[in-house]
Parts: C-alpha cells; structure tokens; sequence
C-alpha cells in the first residue's frame, strides 16, 4: 500500500510512495508521533535527480526487514531538500560539524523537539570502505535512545547550541578594489593550470566565479581573471561534463579532466552558466562562447519547459533500463554503438572526434562524448550530431523532476533575458516573458509574498526564502533591459519591499527565512551567505537591491545592498570560490555600476544603434533602459525621467558613482563612456 507521501505534490517524496517505510512529511504531526511514541525522528533529505539518493532508497528504504525497524523504532520524516532549503541548511550544518562533510542522501537522528543529536549521509546496505551499514547505525542509535538517553540529550543540546549561535561574517565595508585583487590573486592560487577550473576532483562549474572573473577583467583589465574565466569555461565546453549532442551541462565532473560527469542535469547550473557563456561571448566575441550559449538555451527550451511556460527543476542522473536505475545510460557511447547509427566510416570518424575508444572513460566500456576541437569539417560534425541526437532519443530517458522552483526560475528568466539581448535571440527573451508571467499569476499572492514552488501550474503550500526574492527580482530586472518595460520594475519592487521588511538582519544582510515564517521546529533561523551551487539568498538579495537602486535611484535599496555585501568582505579575499556572486556584485558597486538611460523611438535605427552598444558593453551590472520621451510609461522610470532629446536625435546618459557624463548621440562615444577607467 502506499504510504503519506502518495499524498504529496513533490517529484522527489512521490519516488519514495511505494516504500514500506511508514515515511511521513515534515509538519507538526511528525515530531507529534516522535512525542507520543517517546522514539527519535529519523530524517532523510534528498531530491528526485540524486543518484545515491536513489541508490540508498533501492538499498534500504525498499527492504522490509529494515523498513519493518526504521517503522518500530523512528517516526521516519522524508524532506525534499529543494521544497525547503530551511530544512536542509540546518541540518546540513549538522552533518558537516558532525562528519566534516556534507552531500545527498541526508541523514539525521533528531529528538522529538528537533534537535539533531547523529548525523551522516549515504550508509551502505553492509559495512564497507570503513562504514557501518545502515542497519548497524539504525540499531545503535536506537539502543543509544533507548539506555543511554542522558548522553543523547546531551549531544543533542551541543549540537543544538553551537547550531544556534549566530554566523555573521560581518565587514564594515564591501570589498573595495584591493580586496577583489586579493580574491583574483587567491583563484590564481587554486586555479589547475593543467586542466583548467580550480581545485582537484570533483570539479563542480564554477558559474559564479566565472562571472567575476569577467567582470573583475571588464572594470581593471586584469589579465590573469580573464585567462582563469576563459580556460575553465572552454574546458568545461569540450568535456564530457557538457552534453555535446542535445546542449546543457550536468552537475559536476567526477574528475580533474572534466571527462565523466555525474549525469543530472539542473535547471540553476544551466541558467548560471547560460548566462556566463553569453557574457564571455560579449567579451572575446569567440564562436564557442556563442554556440554553448545558444545550444544550452536550447536545452532549457526543449527539455525543461513546462507546459505552463515555466523550467522544470532538473532531469534524473540515472536512467530506468529494464527495471534497474542505471546512471548515465542515456547519454554514454561504445565505438559499436557509433557505428550502429552511423555507418562505419561516419562511426569511426566519430569515435575519433569525441574521444570514444575501445577501452571506455566511463563504466561497461562506455564513453561520454568529449568535443576537444572544432570538427574541420563542421557541415559534417552538424550531420553526424543530428543523427546521434535523434538515435539517442529512442533510448530509455532520464526521469524529469518537473516541480518548477521559483529561484531557479529566477535565475532561468534572468539568464534567457539576458542572453536573449545580447545574442539577439528575441525567442529567448519572449521564454523569459512567460515564465515571468506565470511565477506572477501563480507564485507571487495578493501580498507580494511568494510560494517556493508549484507544479502543474498550482502553487505549493511552501513559503519562499530568501533566494527566491532575490533570484526572481534578478530576473525581473533583466528583462526590464530585455524588454524596456516599466512594468517588471515594479513587479520586483513588490519583491524587494518583502525582502527589506521582513528578512532583515538588523546588524546588516538578509535571513534566509521570513521573520514570519521560520519554522519553529529549527533550532535556529538560518543565515548562510555563501555561494555554492547558486547564489546564496543574500548575495541574490543584495544584487537585485543595487539594479533597482540604479533603475531607480533609491538611496534605501542601494544602502542596503552596500550593507549587505560587507558580508564578503572578509569571506572573498579568504574563500573567493564560495563568494562568486557576492564578488561578482562588489565588482558592479565597485564599478557604479553604470546607469544607462537611451531616449528615442524604438523604431529609429538611431535609438537601436545606441540600445546595441548599451547592450555590447561588459561594464559590471549596467542598468539600461530604452524609452521615448513621448511616452507616459516610459517617463515614469526614474533612471529616464527628464532625459530629453539631444537636438532632436535619439541619445544616451550614462550615470555612474552619482556623477553623469555627458549625453552621447553617438554609439562609439556610448561604448567608450561605458569602458570602465581601469580597462
């Protein structure tokens, strides 16, 4: 029989609906059971496209034997970690202070009050590589509650206390200049010389501090930050970690050389770094750039939309074949196989230019597909892929978790936005535009307050965080530029009111968690300004706050993104690679950042010229916005309020630092007065 979460809207809770575990969902019922029964709560955190996820559940929550104990002696909650990042963050915390490492499946032993006292991971069927098996932890931690119940408390009240302190990295001031050199001069130190990105196996993309670099090289000239940017960025590209048939990025690279990557692909990484391969083309103007963008955006359109316009959250590392969850199966290759589809001649061709031998890179024989250099004939590169992709299509898929998550989204609408501008990809810009409609008729209430997620076009019960303010507000914002319509200004000021009203932290920054609805189950609200996989919601925040501030001019939104970067003071000169964003947003204060208002009709060739060399400039987080002086809406904009023609032509006014240049007729002058004093 199925069990509570057959009762769920989640992707992730509903895989797990036919386990015999009794699981229930978090909620005041849950920890009411633990109460009652006088047992632990067990607590497993996970989400739909995790492969070891799926492993412990086949190893463990599928078995009866264990089932029938996790049932007798825990009340078993299971969380879908992208449903409530609140959860997950806090008990993550836990793990790491407990183990020294953290990841998915999440495992957590809490007392009926919440608070966790053991903690790990993943945990095997049997002992193994000097692991207990989950049996062994389960009876012992069941014992240890049972005999022992004073050392549990005990631990459980450490744990909870040094959980509760407050983590405030707290600067006086944002990272001046000296302080972004320091955190280029600490990526120098990290950076792989040899296979480019930084640190060792396993690389993860590093979008955000890829988008520093860039800016950081856009606002000084600094040719190390635009070396570093540039070499992980076409590492990454020519890899098996980038999907060389169907576009898109997985998860991370298990190793250095970028060659097998674990095979989800998420709706974030591919927004972040759509973004990224768009700006690097803006740079360089290189081929690569340009083409990883426009098939990544492909992508996103063609295997993540969903039919209400929105981005569903990820596709599954693994892929079901015969009954059995098999990882990467989709998407590997066998010389054989290439010839299978291509003929011998095409095949042998093929396994030459993507690197597939006879040995394999990856498990069976098999390889991923590596593009090391452009094919020299490219007219049959573009044959032989078609007919890979299409051959690929007829196997097993991956599963897709089609929940759509308002901060990715955000981040989706801000990146199809933006690259849509500046590729000239009107398409991309209209994607934008629907998905932006349809978190505002359905995400975002009557109050200006968000839902974290819907599916099948229903908002869920869940309220939003902090990222998903910023990261949608991001979003929003980018298509004021995409689109020059007023309209999405305001929608994000809705937004940033939310943010400043109720996620204050009254010593400067954002909570990730309204002050109204932290859960009271957590032993503490959460605070985390780092940037891991996306944005943390106060880098997001605070980035959003300072592109409306200069739409806008308002001195409060720009105060307190100044305050809130302080933050990364301290944690971007010493850990730049868990601050890319903040940086990256330092680097637009840093360098005004640039407010760009064009006056003219649309339709003028001369008001367009002026618009694309706007849109062409990589000056660090410039707010542009195109209007016509004869239009009501378009006067309503502060940043193009009283800008008038210049002798009866379309012109521009660039503002930076509370100073203004002169207005510009002319789109040479415009991109010069954009080029920062540095670069």
């Amino acid at each position: 029989m199925p069990n509570r979460l057959a009762r769920s809207a989640s992707p992730y809770l509903l895989q797990h609906q036919d386990n015999p575990v009794d699981w229930w969902e978090w909620g005041d019922e849950a920890f009411a059971a633990a109460a009652r029964r006088d047992v632990p709560v067990l607590l497993s955190v996970g989400y739909a496209a995790c492969h070891w996820c799926h492993v412990m559940a086949h190893e463990s929550f599928e078995d009866a034997a264990i089932a029938e104990f996790v049932n007798g002696h825990f009340v078993p909650v299971k969380v879908d970690r992208e449903e409530r990042p609140d959860v997950d963050a806090v008990y993550m915390e836990a793990v790491q202070a407990l183990t020294g490492q953290g990841g998915w499946p999440m495992t957590a032993f809490l007392t009926p009050e919440g608070r966790p006292f053991y903690a790990g991971t993943y945990f095997p069927p049997r002992p193994q590589h000097g692991m207990p098996s989950f049996r062994q932890v389960l009876e012992a931690v069941a014992s240890a509650w049972a005999d022992r119940r004073g050392e549990v408390e005990g631990a459980a009240a450490h744990i909870a206390g040094r959980l509760s302190a407050e983590r405030l990295l707290a600067g006086r001031q944002p990272p001046n200049s000296d302080r972004l050199d320091r955190a280029v001069r600490r990526l120098v130190q990290e950076f792989d010389a040899e296979h480019a990105g930084f640190g060792s196996a396993p690389k993860f993309p590093p979008s955000m501090v890829l988008e520093f670099l860039l800016r950081h090289h856009a606002r000084t000239a600094d040719d190390d930050a635009l070396r570093m940017g540039v070499a992980t960025a076409d590492r990454m590209a020519r890899g098996g970690m980038y999907d060389q048939l169907g576009g898109g990025f997985a998860r991370y690279s298990v190793d250095r050389e970028w060659v097998v990557p674990h095979f989800e692909k998420m709706l974030y990484d591919n927004a972040l770094l759509l973004r990224v391969y768009a700006h690097w083309w803006r740079s360089t103007g290189s081929a690569l750039a340009r083409r990883v963008a426009t098939e990544t955006a492909e992508f996103l359109l063609r295997d993540l939309r969903t039919r209400e316009g929105g981005f569903a959250s990820a596709l599954d590392a693994d892929t079901q074949v015969e009954g059995r969850s098999v990882e990467g199966a989709t998407y590997v290759w066998t010389p054989a196989q290439l010839r299978d589809v291509l003929g011998a001649e095409d095949g042998s061709w093929a396994a030459e230019l993507l690197g597939v031998t006879t040995s394999g890179t990856f498990e069976h024989g098999a390889s991923t597909l590596q593009l090391r250099h452009e094919p020299a004939d490219g007219g049959r590169w573009a044959r032989v892929r078609a007919r890979l992709l299409e051959a690929r299509r007829a196997r097993p898929q991956p599963e897709r978790d089609d929940k759509v998550v308002t901060a990715w989204n955000g981040l989706a609408i801000a990146a199809l936005a933006d690259g849509g501008a500046v590729l000239e990809r009107p398409d991309w810009v209209d994607a934008a535009v629907e998905c932006a409609d349809l978190l505002v008729r359905v995400h975002l209430d009557d109050h200006g307050r968000l839902a974290r997620v819907s599916r099948d076009g229903r908002a869920g019960t869940h309220p939003a965080v902090l990222e998903d303010y910023g990261d949608l507000a991001e979003g929003l914002l980018a298509l004021v530029t995409a689109t020059d319509d007023p309209v999405w200004l305001s929608f994000a000021e809705q937004l940033l009111d939310v943010v400043l009203t109720r996620y204050a932290h009254p010593a400067g920054g954002f909570y990730d968690t309204a002050d109204d609805s932290t859960d009271r189950r957590l032993v503490r609200r959460p605070l985390d300004p780092t940037d891991t996989a996306t944005p943390s919601g106060l880098s997001a925040a605070a980035g959003a706050l300072l592109t409306f501030a200069a739409f806008t001019g308002s001195d409060r939104h720009r105060e307190a993104a100044t305050r809130a970067l302080a933050l990364y003071d301290g944690l971007g000169g010493e850990a730049p690679r868990f601050a890319g964003w903040g940086l990256a947003t330092a680097e637009a204060l840093a360098a005004g950042p640039a407010e760009v208002a064009i006056v003219g009709a649309a339709a003028e060739p001369a008001t367009r010229a002026l618009r694309r060399a706007a849109l062409l400039s990589p000056a660090p987080g410039a707010a542009v916005i195109t209007g016509d002086p004869a239009d009501t809406m378009a006067r309503a904009v502060p940043l193009l309020a009283g800008r008038p023609l210049v002798a009866g032509r379309p012109a521009a006014y660039v503002c930076r630092h509370f100073v203004c240049t002169a207005p510009t007729t002319d789109p040479a002058e415009l991109a010069v007065q954009l080029r920062a004093p540095g670069a």
